[in-house]
């Protein structure tokens, strides 16, 4: 981001870079206002604040900010590794003494959104690719459940630790977003197919593996 936006820095063209839905205090909704964590917090995704700096030095620059399920046919991230989990536990399963949600959007719907922002050419963002805003993770885990044909379990917090190991906290985070001003500035409208009807039509089943489990 610094090497490429230094070439940029005294003309019109915009650099747009990819970021991702900043986490805040669960039961809230991230917006497009909520400012992105600073170089100094330890925050290990620094695409946003890069982009940030560059801006002051006069680059033209956007961020557009993925959610934790970027999905569609060859997904290879967070639903595939809850499938990998529930394949091998024989179960899929979701936090009884939690509500917690995710948001989520089609990969093509994501392109669609880059290439809007692209020829908009002004830094208007960030922008934030938000198809759905808060899925509720309990139906995440009964579509994975309907696709292995395997029982959907509630967990307790102990017991979820240990059904999801490292992925815990990605399976327990809860990170409701809007992109209610994106949609506004860019007339960006989703139209792809839900995330809750991919799990079961994209052909995650066979598709390439999800994370690391431990």
């Amino acid at each position: 981001i610094e090497a490429m936006g230094g070439v940029l820095k005294g003309t019109v063209q915009l650099m747009v870079v990819t970021s991702t839905i900043p986490m805040q205090t669960p039961g809230t909704i991230v917006t497009e206002a909520t400012p992105a964590p600073d170089l100094a917090s330890g925050y290990p995704r620094k695409s946003e604040a890069a982009a940030a700096d560059l801006a002051q030095r006069g680059v033209n620059t956007a961020a557009v900010r993925l959610p934790p399920s970027v999905h569609g046919k060859g997904d290879h991230a967070f639903v595939p590794t809850l499938i990998d989990i529930a394949r091998k536990r024989g179960n899929a399963a979701y936090f009884a003494e939690r509500e917690n949600r995710w948001p989520a959007v089609h990969r093509v719907d994501a392109a669609r959104l880059y290439s809007l922002a692209l020829k908009h050419g002004r830094p208007d963002g960030p922008y934030q690719a938000v198809a759905e805003e808060a899925i509720p993770f309990r139906k995440i885990a009964e579509a994975v459940g309907s696709l292995l044909d395997v029982p959907t379990i509630a967990l307790s917090e102990e017991e979820a630790k240990d059904y999801f190991s490292s992925f815990h906290m990605f399976a327990g985070m809860d990170c409701a977003a809007s992109s209610e001003r994106t949609q506004s500035i860019l007339g960006w409208r989703p139209v792809e197919p839900d995330l809750l009807s991919d799990i079961a039509n994209a052909g995650y089943i066979d598709g390439p593996k999800g994370l690391p489990v431990a």
